[in-house]
């Protein structure tokens, strides 16, 4: 059995696309299993760099099935945007499978989630705006469609019907335009004709290829920070971007799961609202966004920045059972002389080291941090650990020593060559202490 989850530890835009199109080589699969074109997974290839936002960041490398997972909303505009671009640069897709059971983000969603964060005003919580929330709703309220329901057009009218009207009564009380039934019809029974030759059953799939003893890469969007259970809520997205939502997003038994790789920037950064303990809204933070090109993929937004946090580090290992941490943007610290890290949250005189369940406006929050020696050598070219400059030797065995948790690989660039191994990725390994 050879299965591996990538996950984010922080707020997103770890790395996570490259680390996937890195191993994705030998994958059989490469299933991405929530969220959805709210992500933004960066693959550089040769100085050509692609922009994925629902597809799985594997499918620029693999030779293996890519599959949308059912815990997965899609957006089948979004969908076949991103299919046309890929194939118009050489790509054949023929490898891109949907499972049946993901949702589909229907037009009255993102209408929906624009007119309720414009509602929401001072209170907003930073979404996309891509109708990922409104489709999860429907999910959990069982009232939402799927993609095997286009291949069936008599339950999808049924269910549409249902829906426009009482869609069309929350857009009326927004003071927004209405959808009419028979053109969303007309037009989602189009779509159908273009993505049905995609549509499988995934669980069946997906399971039989394990036994078989397939490589299978389960790919997250999103990160730990920003679940829906274990983030900064409310500002955190709709679904379980955690190594647990393998199992319910893919139908996968957690007893089949053998690596869980943790990607971690080696400093943090955040897109949009919501708590971030080591924010730095100075010089520092804007040197950190300068160097590490530090904009949102999906919505361009300049990324807040701040130093590496290892209370949401502990967390990241506690809750997905971190098997290896993958560091990313470590060449981004170069010529720092003194690099902070947070090690502790004092709260009401008492050091925090786990993420509190609910950081509170109302509660002063003080950081405690430990200050490393920086370096000032360029690390971008480097292949081999030992021929890093010392002091980032020291940063990442200083992180890896906090967390009792291997950083079996660390990346010095965008690249996927511009990487440094340490441990193998290969078969199950724990380092002894």
């Amino acid at each position: 059995m050879s299965t591996y989850v990538i996950v984010g530890t922080q707020w997103g835009d770890e790395g996570k696309g490259k680390i996937i199109d890195v191993l994705s080589p030998k994958a059989d699969y490469i299933v991405r299993y929530q969220g959805g074109n709210n992500a933004g997974h960066t693959v550089v290839v040769n100085d050509d760099k692609f922009i994925l936002h629902l597809l799985p960041s594997g499918i620029i490398n693999s030779k293996g099935k890519c599959v949308i997972g059912a815990g997965v909303v899609v957006d089948i505009d979004v969908l076949l945007e991103e299919i046309a671009v890929l194939e118009k640069r050489g790509m054949k897709l023929d490898n891109l499978f949907i499972d049946e059971r993901a949702h589909i983000i229907m037009p009255y969603h993102i209408e929906i989630d624009k007119a309720k964060e414009e509602a929401m005003g001072e209170n907003k919580i930073g979404t996309t705006q891509r109708g990922i929330g409104p489709c999860y709703i429907d999910k959990i309220a069982r009232n939402g469609i799927r993609i095997g329901d286009l291949l069936e057009p008599e339950r999808f009218r049924d269910k549409l019907t249902w829906n426009v009207l009482e869609k069309n009564d929350m857009l009326v009380r927004y003071g927004k335009p209405t959808f009419d039934l028979e053109e969303l019809y007309n037009k989602f029974m189009e779509l159908a004709d273009k993505i049905k030759f995609r549509i499988i059953d995934g669980v069946v799939e997906i399971n039989e290829a394990i036994e078989e003893k397939k490589l299978v890469l389960f790919e997250g969007a999103q990160a730990l920070m920003l679940d829906i259970d274990y983030g900064t809520y409310p500002y955190v997205t709709s679904s379980s971007p955690t190594a647990g939502g393998v199992t319910t997003g893919v139908g996968v038994s957690p007893r089949k799961i053998e690596r869980i790789l943790g990607v971690m920037k080696a400093y943090v950064t955040r897109v949009g609202e919501g708590p971030f303990p080591t924010e730095q809204d100075n010089e520092i933070g804007e040197k950190l966004r300068a160097i590490g090109h530090e904009y949102g993929a999906t919505t361009g937004r300049p990324r807040r920045c701040g130093w590496l946090d290892l209370v949401i580090g502990r967390y990241a290992v506690l809750i997905n059972g971190l098997t290896d941490i993958v560091l990313t943007k470590i060449d981004v610290l170069t010529g720092f002389e003194k690099i902070k890290v947070a090690v502790g949250y004092e709260i009401d005189g008492k050091v925090h080291t786990s993420y509190p369940g609910n950081l509170r406006k109302s509660k002063p929050l003080k950081i405690v941090y430990e200050e490393l020696d920086g370096w000032m050598e360029d690390i971008t070219q480097i292949k081999n650990y030992e021929e890093l400059p010392e002091n980032c030797k020291k940063y990442i065995e200083y992180i890896e020593n906090k967390l009792n948790c291997n950083v079996s690989m660390v990346s010095v660039g965008p690249e996927r060559s511009q990487n440094i191994y340490r441990h193998t990725l290969e078969k199950k390994k724990k380092k002894e202490r």
